[in-house]
């Protein structure tokens, strides 16, 4: 599968690109149930909430099952889906590289006692040479504003931002004026299981709290361009795989 003219277009005009019913439901069925079970039984290493809660007396949920590449043979499959590989190429102008020090997890919006994902740009977790980076979303189940959905800001990731409108965790502040008016810019689009958001490491994207009474699930991976290349003793500087 190829992107058109179009949508290679709008991936580099907005830095994302929604693609519907891209992952087979069987494959969506068989890596949420895959999920669920190693959020039962607590299967390390696991984000929790706690660095984002504000009362230590509520009880501690978990934010990301992380290195999920190394956790299942069906989270690797999808991974290294090959319906996925020429299009990633086509975005990123090369040949794709899987990227495990971050982005390799399946993000969970637990209900009750979760916390709202400040607007942020990815590109704050990795250290490479240039910002080639694109991250893949995959839902695994509908997703709402009411329980959790991304939200973006389209051509965020070409804006050339003034330190102070970050705080000190590299949070988009949404106290700053400037920031305010671009924030009213936000677009989504409602998600089910199998649809995929493609979006670069610069755009702008938060989301709120799951105000259901259900856990959202989503996995998210990201992948360098080949020449984009981690700088050596950072995080970045990690295992990946050639796509």
């Amino acid at each position: 599968m190829k992107l058109s003219c179009k949508q290679i277009e709008e991936f580099n005009q907005n830095g994302l690109l929604l693609l519907k019913n891209f992952a087979n439901q069987n494959v969506c069925n068989d890596i949420l149930q895959k999920a669920k079970n190693h959020l039962e039984n607590k299967i390390a290493p696991i984000e929790s909430e706690e660095e984002f809660s504000q009362s230590k007396e509520k009880p501690i949920n978990t934010r990301r099952l992380r290195q999920a590449f190394n956790r299942a043979e069906i989270f690797q499959q999808w991974m290294t889906d090959d319906k996925l590989k020429p299009i990633l190429g086509q975005l990123l102008s090369e040949e794709p590289v899987l990227v495990l020090a971050h982005h390799n997890s399946i993000m969970t919006k637990m209900p009750i006692d979760n916390t709202r994902t400040p607007w942020h740009q990815d590109i704050r977790y990795w250290n490479y040479t240039n910002d080639n980076l694109i991250s893949v979303w995959l839902s695994l189940d509908d997703e709402t504003i009411n329980n959790g959905l991304l939200e973006f800001i389209p051509f965020s990731h070409k804006i050339k931002f003034d330190k102070n409108q970050f705080d000190e965790k590299n949070n988009f502040r949404d106290d700053c004026s400037k920031n305010k008016e671009l924030i009213k810019t936000a677009v989504h689009s409602n998600l089910q299981k199998g649809d995929i958001v493609l979006f670069h490491c610069k755009t702008l994207h938060h989301a709120n709290k799951n105000s259901t009474l259900k856990t959202k699930f989503s996995f998210v991976y990201t992948v360098r361009a080949k020449s984009n290349t981690p700088i050596k003793n950072t995080k970045s500087d990690f295992k990946e795989i050639n796509l």
